[in-house]
């Protein structure tokens, strides 16, 4: 799902900055007024989540591949405004470090992962979850539903915003200068895979993991109450390590994401030409892991390194800015009003 530089025209990539721009604003200072240094380590954890969960592709029809997000269920966690925040740091890091995704498409990228994704998830899990219990099995019913329709959600987006460029980006002979393929060959070649193996596989995942916090840490996902660190947090990172060690499992489903082809890949699957706006972008950023991979190491170890430095890349950022908006959120609180800071947000 992740869109690679070239795919889009400049300007269609400058729209969507700009239509995510608000929402990351948002998402600051909401974040800024919520987070705490018990909650940063939360979603350190939840964002490395998300990082290592897309690192398992999935076989989808037509010989490509999907991957699971974990974007509902940060959301469900910590709130939608902060999973806003975590899946956007992920997916700076995956398109700088490890060239996943583009520079340029950075913002449509969040705008499909890290807002859509999020914000749908979220608003579907509080309308089925809502007055039940943090343990109950309409919770668990929520959530599964909920990660199902948002990682569709995104797929949609992603689609049209691969599907419109043809249309409106093409030369006076009609040929595309950057995504190829138009709407009709877009939606269902994008739909069909989240649909049937993708957001079933997304919401088997998060049902997974929400029906151990339901278990274990019910306290992460207990409605209107702001997830806090427990004593046994540490378990769920060591997990989170052992999921690191599997991800290997993803170098098994063959092909590429739908729409993420390199040049090569391109001509090899007969398209006959290469858009010239695809020439000139396409891997323009060095990025140093690319494929997630390290110079003369094998494939596995390369994959499994590649998780474990996504992890402390993630963690790290997260701890910066969490530092950093827990500052700003003290001194807007100093600087106002005792009626001010008691007013509801």
């Amino acid at each position: 799902m992740h869109i690679p530089d070239g795919y889009l025209s400049p300007a269609t990539a400058g729209v969507m900055y700009g239509a995510a721009a608000p929402f990351w604003y948002v998402a600051t200072t909401r974040v800024r007024q919520a987070l705490t240094g018990r909650t940063v380590p939360v979603l350190a954890l939840f964002a490395a989540f998300s990082f290592v969960v897309m690192m398992f592709n999935i076989p989808l029809p037509g010989g490509t591949t999907g991957h699971a997000v974990g974007g509902t269920l940060l959301a469900i966690v910590l709130g939608p405004w902060a999973a806003v925040i975590g899946i956007s740091v992920v997916l700076g890091i995956q398109a700088l470090f490890f060239g996943d995704g583009g520079l340029m498409a950075f913002g449509a990228n969040c705008f499909n992962m890290a807002i859509v994704l999020p914000l749908v998830g979220y608003f579907v899990y509080k309308v089925i979850s809502a007055n039940s219990e943090a343990t109950s099995t309409r919770r668990l019913v929520a959530a599964v539903l909920a990660s199902y329709v948002a990682l569709v959600a995104a797929a949609l987006m992603a689609a049209v915003e691969f599907g419109l460029q043809p249309h409106f980006f093409h030369a006076v002979d009609g040929t595309p200068l950057y995504c190829p393929y138009s709407l009709d060959k877009a939606l269902p070649a994008m739909m069909v895979g989240h649909l049937l193996i993708a957001g079933p596989i997304e919401a088997l995942a998060t049902g997974l993991v929400f029906a151990y916090l339901q278990r274990t840490h019910s306290s992460l996902i207990k409605a209107d109450v702001p997830a806090t660190r427990e004593g046994k947090l540490w378990l769920l990172w060591g997990a989170l390590g052992l999921v690191a060690l599997a991800t290997p499992i993803g170098l098994l489903a063959s092909g590429t994401a739908w729409g993420e082809w390199g040049l090569d890949e391109l001509k090899d699957l007969g398209l006959g030409f290469i858009p010239s706006g695809m020439q000139r972008f396409a891997d323009w950023w060095p990025a140093p892991l690319p494929d997630y991979s390290f110079a003369r190491m094998g494939a596995v170890i390369g994959y499994i390194l590649s998780a474990f430095v996504g992890i402390a890349l993630v963690s790290v950022l997260i701890w910066l800015l969490g530092r950093m908006l827990t500052r700003k959120g003290k001194d807007l609180a100093t600087e106002q009003s005792p009626s001010e800071r008691d007013a509801p947000v």
